[in-house]
């Protein structure tokens, strides 16, 4: 998949497979929204208005209102990539979102995943 193709998909799609994913494996909605509260400064109620809108996966991160500087702190790998290494900065955005929905449905603990 194109970046390109990536940034056009709707946020609404990605939101459902990252909350199905965490659900899955036990994990909550709530917990997921806390997620993405923690990396783009959205609140949950903005996450939700959000899902309804229709807006791109792109104007999501592009839009987000209040990046956390802690971002830099998540490594790993997702798809045999490391996530640090990236540079394009849309793809590190969407993969560091990935890495932390990962280690969530993981099991892995809240402090942890937010890197307290």
């Amino acid at each position: 998949m194109t970046n390109d193709k990536l940034y056009r998909m709707e946020f609404s799609k990605v939101y459902q497979l990252l909350v199905n994913k965490a659900e899955r494996k036990g994990r909550t909605r709530a917990e997921v929204d806390t997620v993405i509260s923690w990396l783009t400064g959205y609140t949950p109620e903005q996450i939700h208005t959000l899902a309804g809108s229709g807006i791109c996966y792109g104007e999501f991160f592009r839009d987000a209102p209040a990046k956390n500087p802690n971002r830099c702190k998540i490594t790993g790998t997702v798809c045999g990539v490391r996530v640090e290494k990236i540079e394009d900065e849309f793809l590190r955005e969407v993969r560091y979102l990935d890495k932390l929905v990962d280690e969530l449905a993981k099991g892995k603990a809240m402090d942890k995943i937010l890197r307290k």
